[in-house]
C-alpha cells in the first residue's frame, strides 16, 4: 500500500512539473538557449553569432588588388576570471579563396575577390593561431577588422554581384 501511495506521488510530481502553460490568445512564448562551458570567460551572444556588414563596394576599387574600406567587429568576452588561465589564443578558419590562400573565400554571384580578416596591423592567416592575448579580469574586447580585397590578375574586372562568407572562431584559455 505504501509502494502505491509513494508511486502516485512521484507521478503527480511529475505531471505537475511537466506541464507546460499555454500562450493565452494575445499572448507568445520565449525560447531560451545556450550552453555551458569550461573557461575563464563567458563570449557574449552578440559574438556567437554576428554579421559584418561590408557594404556595396565598387568593383573599379577592387581592380588590381585593390581592397575595401575597413569594417571592425568584437568579439566579447564578458566576466572573465584571470586567477588560473590569463591568456587567450584565437583560431580563425572558413573556406580559403583558391586564388588567393590568405583570404577567406566569397560565395554567390560576385567574383574575383576575397575577405581579408586582420587584428590590428596584422593580417590574420585563416588556420593559424594568433599570438596570445592578455586578459583582464571582467569584460575583455577583442577588435578584428574584415575587408574586401580583388583578387583578379591585372587589368581583369572584378564580377560585381551579392557575396557572402562565413569565418569561425576558436577560442583556447592558457
Amino acid at each position: 500500500m505504501s509502494l502505491n501511495k509513494t508511486a502516485l506521488a512521484i507521478i503527480g510530481a511529475l505531471a505537475l512539473g511537466s506541464t507546460a502553460v499555454q500562450a493565452a490568445p494575445g499572448g507568445g512564448k520565449v525560447n531560451f538557449e545556450g550552453s555551458i562551458i569550461d573557461a575563464p570567460c563567458s563570449l557574449d551572444a552578440k559574438s556567437v553569432d554576428q554579421t559584418v556588414r561590408l557594404d556595396q563596394i565598387s568593383n573599379k576599387v577592387l581592380a588590381n588588388n585593390g581592397m575595401s574600406d575597413t569594417a571592425n567587429f568584437n568579439i566579447e568576452l564578458r566576466q572573465c576570471d584571470i586567477t588560473t588561465m590569463k591568456k587567450v589564443k584565437i583560431t580563425f578558419g572558413g573556406d580559403i579563396d583558391t586564388t588567393d590562400p590568405t583570404l577567406l573565400a566569397i560565395a554567390g554571384t560576385a567574383r574575383g575577390a576575397g575577405i581579408e580578416l586582420s587584428k590590428g596591423n596584422q593580417k590574420v592567416k585563416l588556420g593559424e593561431t594568433l599570438p596570445a592575448h592578455t586578459l583582464i579580469e571582467g569584460d575583455n574586447s577583442l577588435l578584428f577588422g574584415a575587408r574586401l580585397k580583388g583578387t583578379t590578375a591585372k587589368d581583369v574586372a572584378v564580377t560585381p554581384g551579392e557575396f557572402n562568407a562565413v569565418a569561425n572562431f576558436q577560442l583556447a584559455y592558457e
